[in-house]
């Protein structure tokens, strides 16, 4: 608990330097390049194309019957589960690499590299905010209009930004040690795209699914999330109305930044020597 408590006491004392580094960060993704920081913005529209083209048209994938929403264009469907995969995806994948990339500052000592982890993740919140937007747009321009539901897409964040941090912690430490790592999270988050209903409905797919498989979609955080995204927009449902998933997620985000942020601390003495 201490471990966790210090890290959240550096967050705050440090809340203007990570948010410095953070606009660094996006900007020097992309650095070189021609068109620059709109890459971070055009290659997420590209992939939402993609799926859309493959699943609707390649596919014939047809309006979704959802709880609480009939008849609900497919593309609504399927931006509303990638837009929170995105941010998932893109946070953990650089958070996991956060103390590699920024080795120079582990090796100082007076740093305090318990920021490094947060600052790719909110580096990647630039990118969500603007597709919360792109999506809150395009779903009003299909008749769903933003309104007092839609409020609980910055508390669906919030919880997805508190469970990348646990994990990051966690991740970025044994990928000091292990670089193999990053390749492991890598292919995990190619299978947990599938294995998380981003682009297919639990509720369908529970029928004709073992009911002990079903439990285990279940048991992914993300699952929540993404259901919680789809039912801000379409379904027009409290995250309330679905108690024991929400104590979960909670559960289960609790325990991610305590034990992240314990291996986190164990391991940190030895990170610059390894680095």
């Amino acid at each position: 608990m201490k471990s966790l408590i210090n890290t959240f006491r550096a967050i705050f004392e440090n809340k203007k330097l990570i948010l410095r580094l953070a606009r660094n960060d996006f900007r020097g993704r992309f650095a070189g390049s021609f068109l620059g920081r709109i890459w971070g913005f055009i290659q997420p529209l590209v992939m939402v194309f993609v799926y859309w083209f493959a699943f609707e048209k390649g596919l014939k994938a047809g309006a979704m019957n959802l709880r609480g929403a009939q008849n609900v264009p497919f593309v609504l469907f399927i931006v509303s589960g990638l837009v929170p995969w995105f941010f998932f995806n893109d946070a953990l994948s650089q958070g996991n690499v956060a103390l590699v990339e920024y080795s120079y500052l582990v090796k100082k000592v007076v740093f305090e590299i318990r920021i490094l982890p947060v600052v790719k993740i909110v580096s990647n919140l630039v990118t969500h905010g603007f597709f919360i937007i792109l999506a809150l747009v395009l779903f009003a321009l299909n008749g769903y209009l933003p309104d007092l539901y839609s409020i609980q897409i910055l508390y669906y964040s919030f919880g997805m930004f508190m469970l990348c941090l646990g994990l990051s912690y966690f991740n970025s430490a044994i990928n000091v040690f292990f670089k193999d790592w990053s390749q492991v999270i890598s292919v995990i988050l190619q299978v947990g795209i599938w294995l998380t209903p981003v682009m297919w409905d639990y509720d369908a797919m529970a029928a004709g699914i073992p009911h002990w498989a079903a439990v285990i979609i279940k048991l992914n955080p993300m699952y929540y999330v993404v259901k919680g995204y789809r039912e801000a927009l379409i379904s027009k449902l409290w995250f309330w109305e679905s108690p024991r998933q929400t104590a979960y997620f909670w559960a289960f985000t609790a325990l991610a930044l305590f034990f992240g942020t314990y291996v986190f601390q164990k391991l940190k003495p030895h990170f610059a020597d390894v680095l």
